[in-house]
């Protein structure tokens, strides 16, 4: 008696053409791949600066209604949420489209931040943030110790 395995994968296109659409296999992928993952997570830069951090996120497209910015402790939450509908009627037909958008990005404040004066601004599909300093980090970190 034998069994068949069903968990493995039956190719169903000979080799010839899954080498051919092989390279737009991760942009298809409908299990957290990399195109889904490209479109619900929005690009981030963080730099230092003297008095504080810039965060700024690339998220075109939105209007800064749509965003909800949280700290709870020392973790920022910037999250987002957008929902359009589209209507087109003519004679004979209707058309309707729906699109649906949200993302969510957490970070952790380092110490040393004030996070009553953290500031947004939304310009031009960049959502920027300033957390700033305490006196205390301001100061420069590095020390020069002489050798006795």
């Amino acid at each position: 008696m034998s069994t068949k395995d069903l968990t493995r994968r039956e190719e169903t296109l000979p080799s010839v053409f899954h080498d051919f659409f092989k390279p737009w296999d991760k942009w298809f992928d409908t299990n957290g791949g990399s195109l889904a993952r490209m479109l619900t997570v929005p690009a981030v830069n963080i730099t230092e600066k003297q008095d504080h951090y810039e965060i700024s996120l690339g998220v075109p497209g939105m209007k800064k209604n749509d965003f909800n910015i949280d700290v709870e402790g020392n973790m920022l939450t910037i999250s987002a949420e957008t929902e359009e509908e589209r209507e087109k009627k003519d004679e004979r037909h209707t058309r309707r489209e729906f699109s649906y958008t949200s993302f969510s990005r957490s970070f952790t404040l380092p110490e040393g931040v004030v996070r009553d004066k953290i500031d947004a601004s939304y310009e031009n599909g960049m959502l920027k943030l300033v957390v700033p300093k305490t006196e205390e980090a301001r100061k420069p970190a590095s020390k020069h110790i002489t050798v006795k």
